[in-house]
């Protein structure tokens, strides 16, 4: 994420600071982790023999990360809850960045294959969760352009939702920020499938009960590590909601106003106009 947006200080992160807390931080964390580490080992073969059946296809494993990531967030103690309808036939989605939390949000919400730069694929631990749930990375070099491209449009041909970030860094969760209208060029080419669309979708954070609002939001040179904690050891959660809008059609659109409309579906959830780095 680049560049990173700090503006404003982030709250404190606590983290857990009596036995309390620890208990907390166990109780919730070692079922979210024991979730993930069998829904990896069960989407292996499952995408053996889905891929045999339905080639590029992910009628089987998408819905079954969908599962493992509501149970996660359940055993975080999150609420959780979608509105709007799943876009129907071939599109993408963009959504608002608020925080880590985000790829167990969205994923809990609608089968999707988060778009992510290339360097992710290298980090220890996140490039194995990347790998199985078959993210799709991007190398910003112009040589790699026309490659890549047909990659994109592979993907989407073959049913998969690929989701954007288009502000390009995260944020405190409170606002959206003016989206990149570069990011959309993609969704231009010719060779993509007809009748294109793509679905604005808003992540829109509660806090906990006498929590900063910002509680949830991971930005600026926030650790992961203590925030991580600082929402594990929480004594009350608040929780998201994953609002669905109308799919926008490609079709006669250029970047700059394609990422507007976008824009605009997104910003009409917050109350506090868009603020630049």
């Amino acid at each position: 994420m680049s560049p990173t947006w700090r503006e404003g200080a982030p709250p404190p992160l606590t983290g857990p600071r009596d036995v309390r807390d620890w208990l907390r931080v166990i109780r919730r964390g070692l079922p979210a982790v024991l979730v993930l580490l069998l829904g990896v080992l069960l989407i292996l073969p499952l995408r053996g023999v889905e891929r045999l059946v339905h080639g590029r296809r992910r009628p089987w494993t998408g819905p079954h990360v969908q599962i493992v990531c509501r149970l996660v967030l359940a055993c975080l103690g999150i609420g959780w809850r979608r509105e709007g309808v799943p876009l129907r036939g071939p599109g993408a989605v963009v959504a608002n960045h608020s925080s880590w939390l985000d790829i167990l949000v969205l994923n809990a919400a609608l089968p999707v294959f988060f778009v992510s730069k290339a360097e992710v694929a290298s980090w220890p631990g996140i490039n194995i969760l990347t790998r199985v749930t078959d993210t799709h990375f991007v190398t910003r070099d112009p040589r790699l352009a026309r490659v890549q491209a047909a990659e994109f449009a592979a993907r989407l041909r073959a049913g998969h939702r690929l989701l954007f970030f288009p502000e390009g860094t995260s944020t405190d969760g409170r606002r959206v920020l003016p989206f990149k209208p570069t990011l959309f060029q993609g969704f231009l080419d010719a060779d993509l499938p007809q009748g294109l669309a793509i679905q604005p979708v808003s992540a829109l954070y509660a806090a906990p009960p006498g929590k900063d609002a910002r509680f949830y939001g991971w930005w600026a040179d926030m650790a992961l590590g203590p925030h991580l904690l600082t929402v594990l050891a929480a004594k009350r959660h608040g929780g998201v909601t994953v609002r669905l809008h109308p799919p926008i059609p490609v079709s006669g659109k250029d970047r700059k106003t394609l990422s507007a409309a976008c824009y605009l579906a997104i910003r009409s959830d917050f109350g506090s106009p868009a603020q630049e780095a």
